[in-house]
């Protein structure tokens, strides 16, 4: 069914929501006549993009992979397009949008460890080129909405700054889906809602996110010319916890006792509405013929907080399977082969030359892309041009207390936390992390945490090196390390070769500027670059002062509107 915030009829000045509007301001960006283009200049023959990352979802949460969650519209989309069941992703948020942006490896752009935290003076590395960057070059309109999690510390970090025309959504992504507020820490909240380089305080209008971000999507394809390539990442906050949701949609899901996993069904059943809307509005206004859509999770689910990865082991922040194997699909009419299952290794990285190939641009050796263009094998089914895939070397992460150079056969310290596949052949050291197998039953009223139905793994206790067949043991229950050394020596050997590429890490410590309480109360760029940058900082401080009075006084007034609804 097709949601009240639809837009209605061709009418641009206004979307409709079922509790208000939202007002669309990109004036700026619709006053540049180079962006509306000539209705009767020729078709471009580049593809439009649209990429659509979702937050958190388990590999286990969509219908197409036996969920008990409905999720018509992606159960659809996927099955006339091609799903991707030899996907991968890195098990956090940046580490994956990082290798999505750049296809490169952790390793190679020196965020291996971690995420980019709100108070660190660390973002994407500037000298690596971007993936909006090179489809601007091929002549696209580059536009992104959601959750961008690479870093702000300063104004060269911003979405817009690399690559980006435009950019409505948050800088880190996990605040409060109303509100739209984020707390690191006690004393440091702050709010989190930006349209280009501003806070977006007046476009604000406490609306749902995933509600909000599909409307900012769908104005963006009502102002564009759909002659002209558009490339539109599309970053949803959800299903990321907090766990919040409209009322209306936990209806469905009243026979789930876990409120932690009703809330999650929700909030994913929300999330298929949502795309449903976007997917109509590619027709309406004349993209969809012409365009590829990609879906893809940013990591895998995390059971204490609804998610499933169910059969597969392990979760979120882990390099087991239910980590990094994600749910994935491409939607086009221009798929050779469509409604089939592309079984050949794709990861996140392959994005990147795939997408520049599609939309006609340049590849530069200088470059030095971990990824693949894989668009033959995902749409003719050709084989896959990738052999293997560095998960990840972490070198700063907690060592395994039994590694050690001699279980590394000499070739490696086990005590690293390392992840690589190489065909069949998957090999994890150090301590991978949370490694048991969460069936669904165990989502209960008894609390995830008592785990009264998983699968304890006991005999992992002072292990630090694994071996396991991906191909014929993709849950990852017999580890072979033991029986054949001759293909652990051969993996190890593969992981040093890669270590020696490393560069540094970069994972600065907190830096108290950050304070959003010395930002009129807004996450955002607080590295000073140059003189004159403290001027500008105290006019911001007073114009975000200011804004911040009136939003509050509007969120107070639909806080008790919420309140006397529900």
């Amino acid at each position: 069914m097709v949601l009240s915030w639809l837009p209605a009829g061709l009418f641009l000045g206004f979307i409709v929501s079922q509790t208000c509007s939202v007002h669309v301001s990109w004036e700026n960006w619709n006053a540049d006549p180079r962006n509306r283009g000539n209705e009767f200049d020729k078709a471009s023959t580049q593809p439009h993009i649209v990429f659509i990352l979702v937050d958190d979802q388990g590999f286990r949460d969509v219908g197409y992979h036996g969920s008990e969650i409905k999720t018509p519209t992606l159960d659809r989309l996927a099955a006339e397009g091609v799903k991707l069941e030899n996907y991968y992703v890195q098990p956090l948020c940046s580490p994956s949008r990082s290798q999505l942006m750049t296809g490169r490896y952790q390793i190679h752009t020196g965020l291996q460890h971690s995420i980019i935290r709100a108070t660190q003076p660390n973002c994407l590395p500037l000298e690596n080129v971007t993936l909006p960057q090179k489809l601007k070059q091929a002549g696209y309109s580059t536009h992104m909405v959601g959750k961008w999690h690479l870093g702000f510390y300063k104004r060269g970090c911003m979405p817009t700054q690399r690559g980006f025309d435009t950019f409505f959504g948050s800088l880190l992504g996990s605040g409060d889906y109303y509100s739209h507020y984020k707390c690191e820490g006690p004393g440091m909240c702050g709010y989190d809602l930006y349209e280009g380089e501003e806070a977006a305080w007046e476009q604000d209008r406490g609306l749902y996110s995933t509600v909000m971000f599909t409307q900012k999507a769908i104005s963006i394809l009502a102002n564009h010319n759909p002659r002209r390539p558009l490339f539109l990442y599309l970053a949803y906050q959800a299903v990321h916890s907090p766990l919040q949701v409209p009322a209306r949609y936990l209806e469905r899901y009243k026979s789930i006792p876990n409120l932690h996993r009703r809330k999650y069904a929700a909030m994913v059943s929300c999330l298929d509405e949502a795309i449903h809307n976007l997917t109509v509005a590619l027709k309406r206004y004349g993209y969809y013929d012409n365009t590829v859509l990609v879906y893809s999770s940013d990591n895998g689910g995390q059971p204490l907080a609804g998610g499933s990865n169910w059969p597969l082991r392990g979760s979120k922040a882990t390099y087991w399977e239910g980590g990094i194997r994600a749910v994935g699909f491409v939607h086009s009419p221009l798929l050779m082969n469509k409604g089939t299952k592309c079984r050949a290794l794709v990861h996140i990285t392959d994005w990147f030359p795939t997408l520049v190939t599609l939309g006609e641009g340049t590849l530069d050796e200088d470059l030095n892309l971990d990824g693949y263009d894989v668009w033959e094998a995902i749409s003719e089914g050709r084989p896959s041009p990738r052999q293997d895939i560095l998960h990840n070397i972490d070198p700063i992460y907690v060592k395994a207390k039994n590694g050690s150079w001699k279980a590394g056969y000499g070739l490696w310290n086990t005590a690293i936390r390392a992840a690589l596949r190489v065909g069949h052949w998957k090999l994890l050291t150090g301590v991978p992390g949370y490694s048991d197998w969460v069936p669904p039953q165990t989502f209960s009223n008894q609390l995830l945490t008592n785990r009264w139905h998983n699968e304890r793994v006991r005999w992992d206790r002072g292990k630090s090196v694994w071996l396991f067949n991906i191909t014929a043991d993709p849950y990852e229950r017999v580890d072979l390390s033991q029986r054949y050394p001759h293909i652990v020596k051969k993996m190890l050997i593969r992981l040093a070769q890669y270590n020696k590429t490393a560069v540094p890490v970069r994972y600065p410590a907190k830096d108290l500027r950050s304070n959003p309480q010395y930002n009129g109360g807004v996450w955002g760029p607080w590295y000073k670059e140059k003189e004159g940058d403290e001027d500008e900082r105290d006019n911001n401080l007073f114009t975000n002062y200011l804004a911040k009075r009136r939003w509050k006084k509007r969120a107070k007034n639909r806080k008790l509107r919420r309140k006397a609804e529900e």
